[in-house]
Parts: C-alpha cells; structure tokens; sequence
C-alpha cells in the first residue's frame, strides 16, 4: 500500500487517540497533563463513545457520587443513578471543557507502522501520522454472538442486547434472555411486566448487594480498596461473574415474575431445547453475553491474537513500542472499563507511551532502533544471558 502522511516533521506528530468515548477522554486529560499533543479520532458523530446507543432504559451501575472522572464533578444528587443519556452528555461537556482536538465522523481503517512512528489510515482516505497510538475504541461495536446447535433453522428472533431498545415489541412474548451480567439483570427486569421471561446461564447468578451497611456498594469498592485489586486476581477472588443488583433483579427473581435456568443445549425450528431435555416454543431470544474488544484497525499491525483480542500487558502493547491500550474490561483492575476506573488507567499507561515519544531510552545511553517492535524478545533473551 502506498500512503501520503500528512505533512510535518516528525517530532510534531500527535499521539492519536482512536475513540472519543470515557477512555479516549481520559487519555486525552493524561496527555494534555504530560503537555503532549493528542488527536482524538471518533466515529461517531459526537464525543461520548457507545452510550447514545444502548438500550433507553439504561443506568449506571454506580450513582454519581462514584461516577465523575478528574476535573469535572458528575451533576445531580450523589445518589442519583445516571441513565444513558445523562452520562452521553456529561462526556460531551466534559470533552468541551478538556478543550481537545476531536475529529467526529472519523473511523479508523487500519494502523501501520513507519519507523519510530505510526501511520493511521481512515476510511476517509486521510494518512495520519501519529508519535503514539492509544486504541480507545470499546467494544460496543463488536458484540459478542455465540452460535448454538440448530440456530440458523430457529425461526425466532435471536438478537445481541446491542440491538435492544426498549420491551414494547416483546409486550406477550415468550422471551429467553442469556447472560449472567448487569444486562441482562437490567433487561429481563424492564421485560418481566409485558412478557413471559427466563434468563438462561451457564451458571446461577451471583450478586453483590447494592446497597451494604448503609452505603453503596461503590463506597466499599473505594474505601476498602477493592478496586484496585489486580485483574490477575480477580478471578480467583471471585470465582467468576458478579453482577451489581442495581434494579432489584433479586426479588424479582424471588418474586417468581421472572425464572432462571440452565442454558439450553439448542434450537429447533420454533423451540429452544433446555439441558433437561424439554422443549418449548420462543418467540425471542435476546443475547446478553458481552462485547469483544473493537480493534480490527489494529490486524495488519500485527497487535492482535487471532481472535481478535490485543496482546497486552496491563494495557501496554506486548508487540508495538508506541501502542497503548484504555477501556479493556479488566485491563488492570474491577473498574477498569468504568468513568470511575479508566482515569486511573490511564495515569498508568500515559507515562510511559510519553516516555518513549520524547526518547527516554536514548537519553539515558540505550539509543534505540527505528523498528524497536521487531525483536520483541531482545529483553527476555538479555536477561536470561546475565542470569546465566
């Protein structure tokens, strides 16, 4: 592919931010803190990531007391829960007040390599060249579809809670919701009044109460430090998936206005087939099983697994100096993904993508090649050679 980067010295090249959502701002305030010149390239046409699109009824898990990022306190009462178009909002404003460069309307196609510095392609046809990348773009538009058995003979509607807006085309339907997280809690609770629903799971859902000892969940996560346990913990604290009972998803379960199963094992035709071995009818069944990160601008980089998921560590690039990671589920800790988490991240990965764009390693006597991702086991095989 031949290009035509925009021109300018390269030691003038932005840092570009690709996503103008919770995490790309945040990179943004780090950058702006560090005096860093930063891009931020969004595809919407507003900088306020994901959230215009969820379902209407949605609300933040945590109230405002817990849910504003540096600089800018979330408005209303501490213990008002915010819903999606709140938080949309609060991110546009708090874009205006971070007074950064945000290009809307602009999706990234692919990223390439050009010596020390990056080349970023968009679907515009534009050629940008970049100092350092941050990938900033969620996982909204990269839903997470299982298949199952008989799937495609199903003649039901089978959708992604992505595609899910409000009950009102479910009202008398027999509905199968699957998922164990806060979605799914959130939408079989608004379907359980208009609509027959189960929600079906791998394995019963686990809850961390809303409330505890008077306070939010969230002032624990906080006080207790919680939220800063590693990622690499927290499978083996939890056990698994937890969900935050923010909508009284529980009594509604104890209720019997909703129930709970096993997942099924398949579909047939005009029925789902339960693990037991019963059949019966669906009318919808609404997936509720998560995102994968959005990054297929980061494949011909070579900065992906096969699947699709990045090669990181703790949200720095395992395989391109210059490329940092923001807004991976469990990027370093619980609150990661979240307004209240991401900043912190941020403040992690920043440094050192500035680091080396002002050429910390040749200013301390290790100078550095052009292409210093070739060799990605240069430092591995220097440490094993001393400790030989």
């Amino acid at each position: 592919m031949s290009f035509d980067p925009d021109s300018g010295p390269r030691s003038a090249a932005p840092v570009i931010v690709v996503g103008g959502g919770q995490s790309g701002l945040a990179a943004a305030r780090a950058l702006r803190e560090l005096r860093m010149p930063a891009v931020i390239l969004e595809a919407s046409d507003r900088p306020a990531g994901s959230w215009p699109r969820y379902y209407d009824s949605l609300r933040l898990f945590s109230p405002v007391g817990y849910s504003s990022m540096p600089g800018m306190p979330f408005p209303g009462a501490p213990d008002r829960y915010p819903g999606r178009d709140d938080v949309a909002d609060y991110l546009e404003q708090y874009a205006a007040r971070l007074d950064a460069e945000i290009q809307t309307n602009t999706r990234v196609q692919t990223i390439l390599r050009d010596g020390r510095a990056f080349i970023v392609c968009t679907d515009g046809g534009r050629a940008l060249r970049a100092s350092g990348i941050v990938a900033a773009s969620g996982s909204f538009a990269n839903p997470n579809r299982p298949s199952f058995p008989g799937q495609e003979a199903f003649t039901g509607e089978l959708s992604h809670v992505a595609d899910y807006r409000n009950p009102a085309p479910y009202a008398g339907q027999r509905v199968i919701v699957v998922g164990a997280g806060d979605s799914a809690a959130q939408v079989t609770n608004e379907l359980a009044p208009v609509a027959t629903v189960t929600v079906a799971t791998h394995h019963p859902m686990r809850f961390i109460p809303q409330r505890l000892g008077g306070q939010d969940i969230h002032y624990w996560l906080r006080e207790t430090g919680f939220d800063t346990l590693p990622a690499e913990w927290l499978s083996k604290i939890t056990g698994g998936s937890v969900l935050t009972d923010s909508v009284g998803f529980k009594q509604t379960l104890a209720d019997g206005r909703v129930d709970r199963r096993p997942m099924f094992t398949a579909l047939d035709g005009t029925q789902v087939v339960w693990s037991d071995g019963q059949r019966e009818p669906a009318d919808a069944i609404i997936l509720a099983t998560g995102y994968r990160p959005s990054l297929d601008y980061l494949r011909e980089l070579g900065a992906l697994h096969p699947d699709g998921a990045p090669i990181h560590v703790r949200g720095i690039s395992a395989t391109h100096v210059g490329l940092v990671y923001l807004g991976l589920e469990h990027q370093r800790s619980f609150s990661s993904n979240t307004l209240r988490g991401v900043s912190a991240d941020a403040r992690a990965v920043i440094p050192p993508l500035v680091a080396w764009i002002r050429a910390a390693p040749a200013k301390v006597g290790l100078g550095g090649r052009d292409q210093a991702d070739r060799r990605p086991n240069d430092w591995q095989a220097q440490t094993h050679d001393r400790a030989a």
